[in-house]
């Protein structure tokens, strides 16, 4: 019984400084720092043409870094234990089939409730901290059931928009589509780019567009996805990425998760490290999501990490950092019961949805 308690103490104790919301907050206004400087949410900037034709990537160092990193980079026990809960905390729960059913997702929001199992919390310690995913990300016919499932607790609800996935409609419906979602109650919108406005290099015209679907979010969040496994280089996700920025984005995204090639951690080096020059040279800060492909607590893992590195403690918590995936959570909770308990359980026992 008291090596139960010791353990028990141990991973709540991580867990207090590695969940959201256990950490100070800076100040009214700020919402990180960078370097010693606080910074504040983004506001846009006007488009600044130089500073995007100046930008290059070197790939295969981008690439190297990559590799290094999944190799280097390692938690165990308790800490582990507390960065896969900082992880559950950080995902975007997200259902976008064409099989999509209300019933499916009052189910997928029973889980962003209660991401955890109770009987598994106990085990760990952790009852007292809440521990829910950050949001629900649904088409926008799914927003009203999304808002009566997750009535009274935390967890926001985020539509994808603007043509989702192509985002090749008219103009003028995705923008409608953005004020339909945000009147029936989404508190996030990620929004699709124009992928030919990068291939042409026409910056005015994808900064003008982003720019229009950010008025038309109002107070809602916007998450801008960039498409990255269509963008062909390393150079057009970072130049894209600076102009999203620009345009208003408060997350810049990488992929809608139906390209051929999602989320890599090439990409997310070369989109945080925008963000981290963006926030050096404007004081404002914006934050990242990586979806698609995520399905496994490793890779939780790697990604918590790279915003680490890269960005601080501070871009790891939901207000800064996103996991958009719908199959991770079954993968962390079975790598937590074996940290409780010292055994895998089977997938069965932790379905979504």
């Amino acid at each position: 019984m008291a090596l139960e308690k010791r353990q028990r103490y141990g991973i709540e104790d991580r867990v207090k400084n590695a969940v959201p919301g256990k950490i100070a907050p800076q100040s009214e206004t700020s919402v990180a720092t960078l370097g010693g400087r606080s910074l504040l949410s983004n506001r846009g900037i006007p488009l600044n043409l130089d500073w995007i034709d100046q930008i290059r990537v070197n790939t295969s160092a981008v690439e190297r870094r990559a590799q290094t990193h999944v190799a280097r980079r390692t938690v165990k026990k308790e800490w582990q234990a507390a960065w896969l809960l900082r992880a559950v905390s950080c995902t975007d729960l997200t259902t976008l089939s064409g099989d999509d059913t209300d019933e499916r997702v009052r189910r997928l929001c029973a889980k962003a409730r209660q991401p955890v199992q109770p009987e598994l919390e106990r085990r760990l310690g952790i009852e007292e901290l809440g521990i829910k995913v950050a949001a629900v990300c649904v088409y926008h016919s799914f927003v009203e059931t999304a808002l009566r499932a997750l009535g009274g607790s935390d967890v926001k609800v985020a539509a994808v928009s603007t043509g989702f996935p192509t985002g090749l409609g008219p103009f003028a419906e995705r923008v409608s589509e953005i004020r339909r979602s945000v009147e029936a109650g989404a508190q996030e919108i990620d929004v699709v780019i124009t992928r030919a406005h990068v291939f042409g290099a026409k910056w005015q015209a994808l900064y003008d567009e982003i720019a229009t679907f950010k008025q038309a979010c109002g107070a809602a969040h916007m998450k801008v996805i960039l498409g990255a496994g269509d963008l062909q280089t390393l150079r057009n996700v970072a130049r894209a990425s600076f102009v999203a920025m620009m345009a208003g984005a408060d997350f810049i995204k990488t992929s809608t998760g139906k390209e051929t090639t999602n989320a890599t951690l090439p990409v997310g080096f070369v989109m945080t490290r925008a963000i981290r020059e963006y926030a050096q040279e404007t004081g404002m800060a914006v934050g990242f999501k990586p979806a698609g492909g995520i399905r496994t607590a490793k890779q939780s893992l790697d990604w918590l990490s790279l915003m680490k590195d890269e960005l601080g403690v501070q871009w790891m918590k939901a207000e800064l950092f996103r996991l958009g995936a719908s199959s991770l959570l079954n993968d962390i909770e079975r790598q937590l019961e074996h940290h409780a308990t010292g055994r895998y359980s089977a997938e069965y026992r932790h379905p979504i949805a």
